[in-house]
């Protein structure tokens, strides 16, 4: 029976050690006194760059150790977060700066099986299950959620 559930823990050691990752990648900043979620599930380049300037100007007016932001994409916003996308350098910065950014893995698969390959995201994108779901899940914690 021990080596049973000793066994079943060595198993297990390479998903925990996977899961402290993510956790990683996606820190919120518990003491920041300003707390914003940004939405962004529209596939016009304009509405893209729009979430990209509010995070930026809010950067600016807050400062990054006042501020915790993460934006959140999903449905045909996910685009923003592709590897090919024109704004990856300006996702980079932000990202550089402290935001954070959620690809929702839901539309993830949809849009895996439409393009008959899954595509690429860019390296500051962590996966989240459900888009909504994180939305809900940050506005629970209470930050603001803003879609611009």
């Amino acid at each position: 029976m021990l080596r049973r559930k000793l066994l079943a823990l060595v198993a297990l050691a390479p998903l925990a050690a996977g899961l402290g990752q993510v956790a990683t990648a996606a820190e919120e900043k518990p003491f920041a006194d300003v707390k914003v979620v940004l939405q962004i599930s529209d596939p016009q380049p304009g509405k893209q760059t729009l979430v990209l300037n509010v995070a930026n100007n809010l950067l600016k007016h807050y400062g990054p150790d006042r501020l915790d932001i993460e934006i959140v994409a999903f449905g045909p916003g996910l685009r923003l977060l592709f590897a090919d996308n024109i704004n990856r350098g300006r996702v980079k910065g932000l990202a550089d700066n402290g935001v954070r950014f959620a690809a929702c893995n839901n539309t993830m698969r949809k849009m895996t099986k439409k393009l008959g390959a899954e595509p690429e995201l860019v390296p500051q994108a962590t996966r989240v299950s459900a888009g909504v779901a994180r939305i809900i899940e940050l506005v629970q914690k209470g930050y603001i959620l803003v879609k611009p």
